[in-house]
């Protein structure tokens, strides 16, 4: 487990080589590239305990904390940070409002555990069946569905200072524009830098609660709530998350040139096993950073040794309360506009699932499933009966499958769909 072979002399990669997951470099240069992957997560991983209000200090322990397990339950095969999951945002938001946080950390947990438990029929199935049930129009769907579905949200921020909002949202989209290499992978994080800055300038910030935290001290716990009613809200989330896994341990696959696919089982239960532990204590849901292959691509190091050190460096950080209070005082004009292009591009990676699918939308089997899932997701659709809630991502995943399975099983009796659709999983472009 801890035993990584030097890569040549430790301190140089020749630019035809790359550094193995079970190779590293010295360890002033491991930790050096340890410390550039808590940065890389830094911006988005505290993004979601910011719009969920969960604690951001307990959030970075569990993903140092997670990401420690992540690498022993995959025996430092396979290179990745587990960072706060996006995913999760719309039903912890309904759930806090509809409940309380403990709720919503109740719904995190059972998710957390059904995705572990999904973990381990992949192990013993392989991943076959998830293109039969989930082709990529319905995959894409799905995903896209949750991004859109949070728009009114990031627009209740975006009123509270517009243009705060307006200054953060350019920021972000001159950075990317701008910068290359690392600066551009962190460009969220500049943005929402530069609108900080606006905010205590406008007066928008308050300092008082960073003043009165303490520099050392065991981060705010909270403990999980079970309310089965509110069950089915987090449900489609399984599906972005087996999404985002198999597209991470697919492009680790490509970019070391091994086939990784009999670790997704691994993966899928590690990255479950660290959303559920995380809920257990208040902590955000975690899922396979995009922004950290980001920094593996750049610096050609794959190295399981640097992500031990990006765990360990989270969980030093978590243990600072004047850490968390100074994240919680980014105002909501500053959410609204950062938000405005995460949403958007959540629901953005659905559609990039459509075109790396090859989804034909000629066929109307396909426009019919897209088209109303996606309505049912961005009205927010709400059914309610006997105590148990649908919201919209439910109700548009359920018409998603329903309709996509129904219409091709149909027109293949009746004939009017001669063409059947290539069963196979799509290899998204993995999210933080």
């Amino acid at each position: 487990m801890f035993r990584w072979r030097l890569h040549g002399d430790g301190r140089t990669i020749s630019p035809d080589a790359i550094v193995l997951p079970e190779e590293r470099l010295t360890w002033p240069l491991t930790i050096g590239i340890g410390a550039q992957h808590v940065i890389a997560m830094f911006g988005a991983t505290f993004l979601v305990p910011l719009l969920t209000g969960f604690p951001p200090s307990t959030t970075l322990l569990f993903s140092g904390i997670g990401t420690i397990l992540f690498l022993t339950i995959t025996r430092n095969r396979v290179p990745s940070y587990l960072g706060s999951s996006f995913a999760f945002i719309a039903p912890i938001t309904a759930s806090t409002q509809a409940h309380s946080m403990g709720a919503a950390l109740g719904g995190v947990m059972i998710t957390g555990i059904l995705l572990a438990l999904l973990g381990l029929l992949v192990s013993r199935i392989g991943t076959g069946w998830i293109g039969a049930l989930m082709p990529p129009v319905v995959m894409g769907a799905i995903v896209a569905l949750i991004g859109f579905n949070l728009a009114p949200t990031a627009y209740e921020n975006f009123q509270e200072s517009a243009f705060t909002a307006t200054v953060t949202l350019f920021a972000v989209v001159l950075c990317t524009a701008l910068f290359k290499g690392m600066l551009g992978r962190v460009s969220v994080l500049l943005g929402v830098l530069v609108g900080y800055v606006v905010a205590v300038l406008r007066g928008e910030v308050d300092f008082s609660p960073v003043a009165e935290a303490a520099w050392f001290g065991l981060p705010e716990f909270h403990h999980p709530e079970f309310h089965l009613g509110l069950l089915p809200m987090f449900l489609p989330v399984v599906v972005v998350l087996l999404a985002e896994n198999v597209g991470h341990v697919t492009s680790v696959g490509l970019m070391t040139h091994r086939n990784l696919d009999h670790m997704v089982g691994r993966t899928l239960a590690s990255d479950g096993l660290a959303t559920a532990l995380s809920a257990g204590f208040g902590g955000s849901p975690t899922t396979t950073y995009g922004e950290n292959i980001g920094v593996m691509s750049a610096t050609r190091v794959y190295s399981t040794a640097a992500y031990w050190v990006a765990g360990i460096v989270a969980v030093l950080l978590s243990l600072s309360p004047k850490v968390g209070a100074a994240i919680f005082t980014i105002p909501p004009g500053v959410l609204g506009g950062v938000t405005f292009v995460l949403y958007g591009l959540i629901g953005i990676v659905g559609v990039r699932m459509w075109v790396d699918g090859r989804v034909d939308f000629s066929r109307p089997k396909n426009q019919i499933t897209a088209g109303v899932a996606l309505v049912v997701g961005i009205a927010n659709v709400t059914w309610t009966f006997e105590g148990i809630t649908l919201t919209g991502i439910a109700l548009g995943t359920i018409a998603a499958l329903v309709i996509y399975h129904a219409m091709n099983v149909l027109g293949r009796i009746t004939g009017t769909d001669v063409h059947s659709e290539p069963a196979e999983a799509v290899e998204p472009t993995p999210h933080g």
